[in-house]
């Protein structure tokens, strides 16, 4: 007997089905993100603190660190910063030392899912070369505040893997509130609330 296709989508609490290989904007909820990157964990968990740090947390701590950077940025390049792991709420957040002895076609999956996500958003399906590259800054300054407050790396190590940061941790708003790991549905409820205060 021939082989049945191996399922490609996964179901959604909010009953959508989602194609991972072929995703449609239409089957991307904002609710679905927030509930599944507030219970991803950054670092596979190997993080300081009560709760996990959640890829939701992180998300709004690159979004603060991109506005910090950028005062001036608009409200689609403040969205798409913060969307830019969004993929993880259905792919989950992999490592980088892992991903890079995966290899094959991880992040081909991952743009397109990005793409779907932008779009079901009204934004750009990608990201300019220089948006990107302002959005990556934040996430490795993200990184390094992370690896040094929470993932137990010396700042020197810390700077080898991710950079000095440009930016001092006193200048980015709350910072002391955003670097602390945040229960699950405070993840879920303050992802929600800063996309829905960039008005797009």
């Amino acid at each position: 007997m021939a082989r049945a296709s191996a399922r490609a989508w996964q179901r959604m609490l909010s009953g959508r089905r989602l194609d991972i290989l072929d995703p449609s904007p239409m089957d991307v909820e904002l609710s679905d993100i927030a509930h599944g990157l507030a219970r991803v964990a950054r670092w596979n968990g190997q993080t300081a603190g009560d709760y996990p740090f959640s890829v939701a947390q992180h998300s709004v701590l690159v979004l603060e660190i991109f506005r910090a950077h950028n005062p001036d940025c608009d409200p689609v390049m403040q969205a798409q910063a913060l969307l830019h792991d969004a993929p993880e709420y259905v792919m989950g957040d992999i490592i980088s030392p892992f991903k890079a002895a995966m290899g094959g076609n991880y992040k081909d999956v991952e743009n397109r899912l990005l793409s779907a996500i932008y779009l079901r958003f009204s934004l750009p399906a990608t990201t300019s070369a220089a948006l990107a590259k302002l959005i990556k800054k934040a996430d490795r300054e993200s990184a390094f505040f992370e690896a040094i407050h929470l993932a137990g790396f010396e700042e020197t190590e810390a700077r080898r893997l991710f950079g000095e940061p440009s930016l001092p941790a006193f200048d980015v708003d709350a910072f002391d509130r955003l670097i602390r790991p945040w229960p699950t549905r405070e993840a879920h409820d303050r992802f929600v609330a800063a996309f829905e205060a960039i008005s797009v």
